[in-house]
């Protein structure tokens, strides 16, 4: 059970990485929206792909953060019932949900994404805007990197689960600090 938790663990690591490298994408957004604003404001001037670079920070902070997100419990969910629920039967709601639901919708929206990164890729698809911003391909890659990490946190969640189902709460405690 020992190597179970320091995999989990090793995800968590990788979206906690992840989520503060992408949560700078945050002060970008809001200095260059600073700046179009100043640009406009000051100079009746507007560049295309500085505008556009802010559909580039919003798509890698909320998509990039998925995983961070569900590692630290933060997507919405109706808790009237769950947080009431001691702690064995989150961990039979989590590991259910994320086998039931989690997975099976990542593995479609992968499933369908990949051509379409793919495709943007081998022709390395720019704006449509002649002075925008020709990196498109990696705008739609984030679709991918969603996928990624929400899928691997789902991973850590599933095993921090079944350590919690299996008696192994102190485990689960000791690398999060704190209950699943």
């Amino acid at each position: 059970m020992e190597g179970i938790a320091s995999f989990a663990r090793a995800i968590d690591s990788v979206n906690e990485a992840i989520g503060k490298v992408v949560s700078w994408a945050a002060l970008g957004l809001v200095l260059v929206q600073f700046g179009i604003v100043m640009m406009n404001f000051l100079y009746a001037e507007g560049i295309i792909a500085v505008q556009e670079s802010l559909t580039y920070m919003h798509s890698l902070l909320f998509l990039g953060a998925a995983g961070y997100t569900l590692l630290h419990n933060g997507h919405v969910r109706v808790d009237i019932f769950y947080s009431k629920m001691p702690e064995k039967k989150k961990a039979y709601i989590n590991l259910i949900g994320s086998l039931i639901i989690l997975f099976p919708v990542l593995i479609f929206i992968g499933i369908y994404a990949w051509p379409f990164v793919m495709q943007s890729w081998s022709i390395l698809e720019g704006s449509v805007e002649t002075s925008g911003l020709h990196i498109v391909y990696i705008l739609k890659s984030m679709i991918l990197l969603f996928v990624f990490s929400t899928f691997i946190q789902g991973i850590a969640i599933s095993l921090h689960s079944i350590l919690v189902i299996r008696g192994y709460e102190h485990l689960v405690e000791e690398e999060l600090g704190e209950g699943v």
